[in-house]
């Protein structure tokens, strides 16, 4: 089994100590989104491979020493300020921390993702090529490959409009992007690809893979996974992993987010958060029905 902390918050950032204490506990229980009733436990011992997405990896560095289990990372870093991604600490701290991340994991278990990419008045083409040359220059050394996706239509990009004011991709937009990425990213020793996008730049130099591809996860844990059901309407070849995050809880509040819609039950949720509790939002209640999930 493969847990992915998280697709749908940022664990590492905001809920690094309730982590830990559950890899110390040996299990975790995790609330269906769709049936709020319905708990899976998951055991850690059904657990080959932990999947870290973050944008701020520093609150668990020093904790990576104790974790048992197999890591990889994808570390989110891209170049919008605070009028788009309002509680991320400095961009120069993330990069630091990206840097000891991979002197720990090593580069080869490290991606970072540029994501999404859109454009406005202020983010221009001109704008993302520079940032992302100056992010290969910095990362030179560290890491072997960047994951690029362009903003999705989700609920919270439209509600977000009148303060993202993104323009639609043409196939020039494409082209700059994808030229210019693949250049800086050759120049500093790197590969740059897309998952699950219909323009996967294959045309200017971008490699073909995905987050987590049948040969990544059987290279990491000696295993073959099935292609994750959960995403069959969306081009996307990745494995089936397990999330085990909430919606709804990270307190990052990026406009463009897709995990989050309402920033008040975010802060609510935050306020219920136990790091004690086997979930990772509130507590077990008596009537919840809880399975315990196996590995297929």
């Amino acid at each position: 089994m493969i847990l992915n902390i998280s697709g749908r918050t940022d664990i590492v950032a905001f809920y690094s100590n309730w982590l830990i204490n559950r890899l110390n506990e040996g299990y975790i229980d995790v609330r269906n989104p769709f049936n709020s009733k319905l708990v899976s436990r998951i055991m850690l011992d059904d657990v080959d491979l932990l999947f870290f997405c973050t944008k701020n990896p520093i609150p668990i560095l020093d904790k990576l020493k104790d974790i048992k289990k197999k890591i990889y990372f994808h570390v989110t870093l891209t170049s919008y300020k605070k009028d788009i991604e309002p509680n991320l600490p400095p961009k120069n701290d993330i990069i630091e921390g990206i840097k000891k991340l991979s002197n720990i994991i090593g580069k080869e278990n490290i991606v970072v993702r540029y994501d999404p990419v859109f454009i406005n008045n202020i983010y221009t083409l001109e704008y993302h090529v520079k940032a992302f040359e100056k992010l290969c220059s910095l990362l030179d050394g560290y890491i072997e490959k960047i994951l690029i996706s362009f903003l999705d239509n989700y609920k919270n990009v439209r509600n977000n409009y009148k303060v993202l004011k993104y323009k639609e991709l043409d196939e020039n937009d494409y082209k700059v992007i994808g030229t210019n990425f693949s250049k800086s990213a050759r120049k500093h020793h790197m590969v740059v690809h897309t998952c699950a996008e219909i323009h996967n730049l294959l045309e200017y130099g971008f490699i073909k893979d995905e987050c987590m591809s049948k040969e990544l996860s059987l290279k990491l844990t000696g295993k073959k996974y099935k292609k994750w059901k959960a995403r069959k309407n969306v081009p996307c070849e990745c494995v089936e992993m397990v999330d085990i995050g909430a919606y709804n809880s990270c307190k990052h509040f990026c406009r463009y987010c897709y995990a989050n819609y309402d920033e008040k039950q975010v802060n609510d949720n935050y306020v219920k958060h136990n790091p004690k509790s086997s979930l990772l939002i509130g507590e077990l209640k008596d009537d919840d029905i809880i399975k315990v999930r196996k590995d297929k």
